[in-house]
């Protein structure tokens, strides 16, 4: 039975499983205005637009965007699916770079289930840094393959991550299964 709570109770102490550790100190930090680092010769997707594909693991080239590995992926096979052009936000995308945006994810997914037969998929952006994005300044969203029993406890106790599979053969193996233009 859930527990009733007294309209004169402190709400600070009714338990709900979790410990707080209070910060009041820490909002002088979040309200402060961070610059985001909007330099497009350290963005390392503008980079990997310079390099033949192999070494900037670019798994696909379209039009307006591409399919790149992550080179710190969460799984095998973990793309990301970039525009061409240096754009913080998926608002910024034209019309025509939505439409490939989109296509690639679904070429991707495609691609990932003929080459590694994934159980299912994580599909994502972080738009901003404080969402957690990691390059903010360059849109891309993550395509990451996921398989039962994927995860142990290594990412927790050993803060490692086991990938049985070397980036170069996971970029030939969805190279290779990714869907060819009908055209």
């Amino acid at each position: 039975m859930p527990q009733q709570i007294e309209p004169e109770a402190d709400f600070a102490r009714v338990p709900d499983g979790f410990e707080r550790l209070w910060t009041p100190h820490r909002m002088a930090y979040i309200e402060a205005a961070k610059p985001e680092h909007d330099d497009d010769d350290a963005c390392p997707f503008c980079a990997a637009q310079t390099r033949d594909d192999e070494h900037a693991l670019i798994v696909h080239r379209g039009r307006t965007c591409f399919a790149i590995l992550n080179l710190f992926p969460y799984n095998p096979g973990h793309l990301l699916i970039c525009p061409n052009r240096h754009i913080p936000s998926y608002l910024d995308l034209t019309d025509e770079e939505t439409l490939e945006f989109t296509a690639l994810t679904k070429e991707a997914i495609r691609a990932l289930t003929t080459a590694s037969a994934p159980h299912g998929f994580n599909l994502g952006m972080n738009q901003g840094q404080v969402a957690g994005a990691g390059v903010a300044a360059h849109l891309h969203q993550h395509v990451v393959p996921r398989w039962a029993g994927d995860s142990n406890f290594l990412p927790i106790v050993g803060q490692t991550k086991a990938l049985p599979v070397l980036l170069e053969d996971t970029r030939s193996r969805l190279a290779d299964a990714w869907p060819q233009d009908e055209g």
